[in-house]
């Protein structure tokens, strides 16, 4: 089933969908400042290629203060703006029951575009 909704994902959305976020990724590698900002759109465009079969994990440095900063910065910049994208294309998938598993999919989504420093997406 993980191979089959990531192979449906990636058709209907997911592949452009990774794929912008990778090129920004790539665009704000471009500055010195802007490294670790695009090493984690880069990492949240890669799980959003495929994520079926993966749980969102928060990893031991994720209380540190140097990642706490990053994800204010990050909040304020760019993560709210893609958290509301993910939390309505979630809502407007959820609307039918073809959808669900996609909209959650979305969900998940969710406090990674918020906060990824300190988050990741393992394979369960």
């Amino acid at each position: 089933m993980t191979l089959l909704g990531n192979i449906i994902w990636l058709i209907f959305g997911g592949f452009i969908s990774g794929l912008g976020y990778i090129l920004g990724g790539l665009t704000l590698c471009l500055t010195i400042v802007g490294i670790p900002f695009g090493i984690q759109t880069i990492k949240i465009g890669v799980a959003t290629m495929t994520p079926f079969g993966k749980i969102n994990v928060v990893s031991e440095d994720s209380s540190s203060l140097i990642v706490m900063i990053f994800n204010v910065i990050w909040v304020i910049f760019f993560g709210w703006e893609i958290a509301l994208s993910h939390l309505f294309h979630g809502a407007i998938l959820a609307i039918t029951i073809i959808g669900l598993p996609f909209a959650r999919q979305h969900f998940k989504l969710i406090p990674m575009a918020l906060f990824p420093f300190g988050r990741e997406l393992k394979d369960i």
